[in-house]
Parts: structure tokens; C-alpha cells; sequence
């Protein structure tokens, strides 16, 4: 499909359900050109019509963390070593697209949260 510009709640829809098709996508593929755009897409139509509270990062993975009572070795499988999660963190170490796709998943928040930058 031909993406345009988001003008109605059923384009929105049809985007955010190709994007989740896609999010797996392989750096080098075709669908990661897709995948950038849908993002873009679907983040300027929730800015102009959803008011979506500003979420930092790095205060909602410690946040979820604290809830779900996890220390920052739990991370290790998401994000890697223990000094890429101190990296992380921390905000030395920025937040990868394959960090958020696991963080997505491993606190059930959309990915978009994760990719948020200060």
C-alpha cells in the first residue's frame, strides 16, 4: 500500500495494524522504510488527536520496574550486559529500536514510549 498522510480514525487504524505487522522488521529489509514512515504517520495523528501525556524513558522503565519489583539484572536479556543496562539507565546509552521492540513486549507498553527522546 501507498502511505499518505493520516486523515481519518480508519487510515489510523490500517497504519497501526501494518505497523505491528512490520515492527520485527530486519534493519536492512525493504519493511523498515515502511516501518519508519508508518511511525511517523501514526505518532502525527496521535499528536493531533489524542493528547498523550509526555512519558520519559528512562522514568518508565523504572517505574514499571519498580511495580513489577525487578532489579536492573532482570533488564539484562533486553537490553544486554550488565553495563549496557547502567548505560541505559542511567541515559548514557540510548534506547535502540531492538531495546524497545523487547522492552514493548517484556512490560506490555507500546514501543513508541521507549523511543521517546529528551
Amino acid at each position: 500500500m501507498k502511505w499518505k498522510v493520516l486523515k481519518s480514525e480508519d487510515d489510523y487504524n490500517k497504519a497501526s495494524l501494518r505497523l505491528m505487522e512490520i515492527f520485527h522488521a530486519d534493519p536492512n529489509s525493504p519493511e523498515i522504510d515502511e516501518l519508519e514512515l508508518l511511525l511517523v504517520l501514526v505518532k502525527d495523528y496521535d499528536e493531533k488527536h489524542y493528547q498523550l501525556p509526555e512519558l520519559e524513558p528512562l522514568e518508565v522503565i523504572k517505574y514499571k520496574m519498580n511495580e513489577m519489583g525487578i532489579k536492573a539484572k532482570d533488564l539484562e536479556p533486553l537490553i544486554g550486559s550488565k553495563g549496557h543496562v547502567s548505560a541505559v539507565l542511567s541515559g548514557k546509552r540510548d534506547i535502540t529500536l531492538k531495546m524497545a521492540q523487547k522492552l514493548r513486549d517484556f512490560f506490555s507498553l507500546p514501543a513508541e514510549v521507549f523511543l521517546h527522546s529528551s
